[in-house]
């Protein structure tokens, strides 16, 4: 359904529309990156409380009919939730939804790459943020470098073009691989997106280990002096830029330096069925709960407008944010 002939697409107070849905199936992972998880862990919840499918699968068809076109399934690690499969096969059917992505840290990949075709999965985020085997050890606290570089190859030769590739960019820790991971994009028809560090609860986030968008282009432009911005649409996250003649991209996600809120189309489900209309917003209202009390589709869908009506029209700042109580972000969903 084209979005001007949608009459019930959610908008907010600053009529800015949300088509893009992002649906958190797990709090568990099989990686503890230090930039998600606390050191000493999380409390996971109860297998009770954590949305079943049926309870996803109609929550997706609601936003889907209220102008949602694109899905995106995180976690935790998405793909340790079993039968995920079948999962992506009921939500890539669903009326309006174009595109159903997954973000993942890859481990699994390979070996559920061609069901997940099948199931009408249109595209990954792979989670990679550095190419040194005792780096990735140190930030995710377990092993499995050459796995996660096998899934990007795989998933790129089973016609994902581009394999997005998420890297977090720690200052004093790996902006010194900035360049190698430019030039994977020379040969790979991969899109490098690079997350500035967000602070998080338990995440150790400081000041010191921030690095902007403006140092990263300006680190890579001495490497590569033609590396030029592109143009993107006004709600993407990512901003682009490609070093001319190379087959991929390079993108950044500036959400500490230069937000992208104005053109925000994003709600979040995080994975006990709380919905989040701002990523660095401790404001939640649980969908979970009002659909296991009997709550209508029509009774969800006027909470799911009023608790739209509250977001501001852009977070608070990096500042501001490292002092405010939110979920860590393996709580959230990437």
């Amino acid at each position: 359904m084209a979005l001007e002939s949608n009459p019930n697409i959610l908008t907010d107070r600053f009529d800015r529309l949300h088509t893009y849905l992002r649906i958190s199936l797990t709090e568990r992972c099989n990686l503890r990156c230090t930039y998600c998880m606390p050191a000493e862990g999380v409390a996971l919840k109860p297998k009770s409380h954590i949305l079943s499918f049926e309870e996803i699968v109609r929550l997706s068809s609601l936003f889907a009919k209220n102008g949602v076109t694109k899905i995106r399934l995180t976690g935790g690690e998405p793909l340790i939730r079993k039968e995920i499969e079948q999962l992506s096969a009921r939500l890539s059917a669903l009326d309006g939804i174009d595109s159903l992505v997954i973000t993942t840290n890859g481990l699994l990949l390979s070996r559920k790459l061609e069901a997940l075709k099948q199931a009408g999965v249109t595209g990954f985020n792979i989670s990679l943020d550095t190419l040194k085997a005792d780096r990735f050890v140190e930030i995710t606290r377990r092993k499995g470098l050459d796995t996660v570089l096998r899934a990007i190859t795989d998933a790129s030769q089973a016609g994902y073009n581009p394999v997005k590739i998420n890297c977090v960019v720690i200052n004093g820790f790996n902006d010194d691989e900035l360049v190698d991971f430019v030039e994977m994009t020379r040969e790979k028809p991969v899109d490098i997106r690079f997350i500035e560090y967000m602070p998080f609860d338990g995440n150790t986030w400081n000041n010191d280990k921030f690095m902007s968008y403006n140092d990263m282009t300006t680190s890579i432009r001495a490497r590569y002096p033609s590396f030029q911005r592109l143009s993107e649409d006004p709600s993407e996250t990512s901003k682009s830029w490609r070093v001319p003649g190379f087959r991929g991209s390079v993108g950044f996600i500036s959400s500490m330096s230069e937000h992208f809120c104005a053109g925000c189309n994003r709600i979040r489900i995080t994975a006990d069925g709380h919905l989040k209309v701002c990523l660095f917003g401790s404001e939640e209202i649980s969908l979970r709960d009002m659909m296991r009390s009997g709550y209508s589709d029509e009774e969800l869908l006027v909470e799911i407008r009023e608790a739209l009506s509250q977001k501001k029209a852009s977070h608070a700042g990096m500042e501001e944010i490292a002092k405010s109580e939110n979920r860590p972000m393996i709580l959230i969903g990437g």
